[in-house]
């Protein structure tokens, strides 16, 4: 018993403090990735194809809402479906949002995230229905905050004067780019999850890695909801 409560306050505090130390990085346009977002006119696929894996592979919130997605799911075809209902929902308001104008407060979306991340950890530990006594449809939920994921990368962009010569194509390589990110991460993370679920210690100790999943995603919601009370 201490041995557990030990392992859920140091997963607690690990988690956490990943996720601060990641604030200044989570969402790498800034720096000469912005100069060069601002500066470019007519087409860019290769670049923007690395800003986009770049932004998914150091994308905090969204790969710990991936991990919460396939915590428990073993089988590559459950993976497979999950991962590309989240990527349609977050290419459709990726899309939109830079090609169609449609705006939205980037402190209020990433709340929203940070609120998915904690929706997962919450759903992977039996909460709802221990708590609620219902079970939401899992399908539909990864597919709605996916929506809310693509928000977040769209109000990144949103953020500079981009030039409208080579805009599409532009945005369908960031997007390309965010997909290709998104396999390498997830590559890594199902190895990670492979070898972890042949011992003993998985079941054993992933209440306590959900509960921190689930307090990471509090944190992130609490910033970005003083982040917007701030500003």
């Amino acid at each position: 018993m201490l041995r557990t409560a030990a392992s859920i306050r140091t997963a607690v505090f690990l988690l956490c403090a990943s996720c601060c130390a990641s604030l200044a990085v989570a969402h790498p346009l800034t720096g000469r990735n912005a100069a060069f977002v601002q500066s470019v006119d007519g087409q860019a696929i290769g670049p923007f194809l690395y800003l986009g894996a770049k932004h998914m592979v150091t994308g905090y919130d969204h790969l710990l809402f991936l991990v919460g997605v396939i915590f428990f799911l073993y089988r590559l075809k459950d993976v497979v479906l999950y991962v590309s209902l989240f990527t349609l929902g977050h290419s459709l308001t990726l899309l939109a949002g830079v090609l169609g104008g449609i705006h939205a407060n980037a402190y209020l979306i990433d709340a929203v995230i940070g609120a998915s991340v904690v929706y997962k950890g919450f759903e992977n530990i039996g909460g709802f229905q221990r708590v609620l006594g219902v079970q939401p449809n899992t399908k539909a939920a990864v597919l709605v905050f996916g929506l809310f994921h693509g928000f977040g990368l769209a109000t990144k962009l949103q953020e500079f004067a981009v030039s409208e010569n080579g805009l599409v194509v532009n945005i369908l390589s960031f997007n390309a780019g965010v997909e290709i990110g998104q396999v390498l991460a997830l590559t890594f993370v199902l190895i990670a999850l492979t070898l972890w679920r042949a011992r003993a210690s998985f079941m054993k100790y992933a209440f306590a890695t959900n509960t921190a999943l689930m307090t990471g995603g509090f944190v992130l919601a609490g910033l970005q909801l003083a982040g917007y009370a701030l500003s």
